[in-house]
């Protein structure tokens, strides 16, 4: 099982399955009741009735004994019982039978399996980390709403919790925000894109576009709150912000607007500018975002941001000494700061990449999302900041998978599948107080590179299994984890996830036509290193 219980004691004997299995489910266990029924009509043809009266075949109750996302899944030859803490736990529990049985569970139709069995059991089971999370850039390439439910499905089916969508970047907007119609009229699409590394400067002619209605994003809340993930939303500012900055010319430096979209990848120098409108636009748009999700924290990205266009710009220079700030490059900090302030008088509070501590001391309630690694981790628990880690070197899901010549698009360091596994959020040396603000971790697969639904299973896939088990459980023995692998990607296979095939990829997830640009780790972590030490970001593509 991925990833595998915290105790598990099994037996020879079955439980079987049949058309006289019905599902009984308390008020709050109800998903769960649901999620499993589902399955079991879909792929085993089986009625599985569903309903609230206490001891049908399967029995699944809220146990108030136990804490929250907990379970424990008793199989015996005459039924099975699920108790959880809360609803959460309920829907794991429900994964973890779905994982008892055969692989054939997860296909989309009855396949002719004539009988369907349950070995006997017992497990207790529960989480090591509260946040374990996935970002998906749905900017640099977009992706259809039904391609977002199926990776939900996906990341709830290993008990993964959050699904962080980075909705807005240099090269598109993909949130439609209704009192700002152009971010997705002018920001929504771009007339070419860099094809691979950018340092090749190689662009293809073929437009690429797309945003998700206020609607489309309530469905997708919907639907990931009934299979127990958190959609956390995030816009990115006052940096990579091309696509709204072409959409809404006076939000950026004066003459400094896009004409289009930008089609290339990296840094930028399309900033915003500090004018008060703009901070009034930024803050209709987290009204909106604010009204579609319900997501305590909601991003405002606050990354990568250069801070030269600011330092060249007249207007910026004055407004920095209109506001008492010691350099111009405190403009950010005080354009976050604004941003915090006006979700909290929303009942919520900011996300931001951990360059938010780079200037002036954040908002204590500030969850800082870091990319940079433990060092950066411990920065910001120890100044007293929740903290969500996603170390670039251990979970970035856009880099090579191996130092293989097939590898598509080669990038950054060397990040697979046991490199995955052997990530740890929690770095060494911590208090017992900062230790409580490291929520978790989450892999960040950035789409510069990942233009189809099927290079997002290539690139997600078997890494993110190994993701949940680092989470779930901490990092693992790759000669352990490695036979648990193997069964589970039949699994996979039935749910129609294209995986990278251990081996390598298949000729079809091969480009040969694209430029990568590998580094070393050792590279990789001098140029980390310095970007905590320096604070600067420089700017790598116009």
């Amino acid at each position: 099982m991925i990833p595998q219980p915290a105790t598990m004691a099994t037996s020879d004997s079955v439980f079987v399955l049949d058309a006289s299995c019905a599902i009984s489910a308390s008020h709050d266990a109800e998903p769960a009741g649901a999620l499993l029924a589902q399955r079991l009509r879909t792929a085993c043809g089986l009625p599985a009735p569903v309903t609230t009266t206490p001891g049908a075949s399967i029995d699944i109750r809220i146990d108030s004994a136990l804490a929250a996302e907990h379970y424990a899944v008793s199989v015996g030859t005459d039924g099975v019982v699920v108790r959880a803490g809360d609803a959460a736990g309920a829907l794991h529990g429900a994964q973890t039978l779905l994982q008892l049985l055969p692989p054939d569970v997860h296909r989309s139709a009855p396949i002719g399996r004539t009988a369907w069995t349950l070995p006997c059991v017992e497990i207790v089971d529960g989480p090591r980390m509260r946040w374990r999370g996935v970002m998906l850039d749905v900017a640099r390439h977009f992706f259809a709403p039904r391609e977002i439910r199926r990776l939900i499905d996906l990341l709830a089916m290993h008990k993964l919790n959050v699904l962080h969508l980075h909705l807005t970047d240099d090269q598109g907007w993909r949130v439609q925000i209704d009192k700002h119609p152009a971010l997705t009229e002018i920001g929504g699409w771009r007339p070419r894109s860099q094809v691979g590394h950018r340092t090749a400067g190689v662009f293809d002619a073929r437009p690429h576009g797309g945003f998700y209605s206020r609607d489309d994003l309530r469905e997708i809340v919907a639907y990931a709150e009934l299979r127990g993930v958190l959609v956390v939303p995030e816009v990115d500012l006052p940096g990579h912000v091309g696509a709204a900055v072409a959409a809404y010319p006076e939000l950026g430096i004066p003459g400094r607007a896009p004409a289009e979209v930008p089609g290339g990848w990296g840094i930028s120098s399309h900033v915003l500018n500090m004018r008060e409108s703009t901070v009034a636009f930024c803050c209709d748009v987290l009204d909106e975002l604010v009204d579609i999700f319900p997501s305590e924290v909601i991003g405002i990205g606050s990354d990568e941001c250069p801070t030269e266009p600011w330092q060249n710009d007249p207007e910026s220079v004055a407004r920095a000494a209109e506001l008492g700030l010691g350099s111009v490059a405190e403009l950010q900090g005080w354009f976050v700061s604004r941003l915090e302030a006006h979700l909290a008088g929303l009942g919520r509070r900011a996300m931001g990449w951990e360059e938010v501590l780079d200037g002036p001391p954040s908002r204590a309630d500030t969850l800082v999302t870091v990319w940079r690694g433990s060092r950066a981790v411990a920065r910001a628990a120890e100044a007293g900041h929740d903290v969500v880690s996603a170390a670039d070197t251990s979970v970035y899901l856009d880099y090579r998978q191996s130092d293989g010549a097939d590898e598509p698009i080669p990038i950054g360091t060397i990040v697979d599948a046991d490199t995955v596994l052997a990530f740890d959020p929690m770095p060494d040396g911590l208090t017992d107080e900062a230790a409580q603000h490291v929520l978790g971790g989450q892999a960040n697969l950035w789409t510069e590179n990942v233009d189809d639904p099927r290079m997002v299973d290539f690139y997600a896939f078997p890494r993110v299994c190994a993701l949940a088990e680092a989470l779930w459980r901490g990092p693992g023995d790759p000669d352990e984890f490695a036979p648990r692998l193997d069964a589970h990607l039949e699994r996979l296979r039935a749910a129609g996830v294209e995986f990278r095939p251990l081996e390598g990829p298949a000729p079809w997830q091969r480009r040969p036509d694209a430029q990568g640009s590998p580094k070393s780790l050792a590279q990789r972590q001098a140029e980390l290193n310095r970007l905590i030490d320096t604070g600067h970001t420089p700017i790598t593509m116009e």
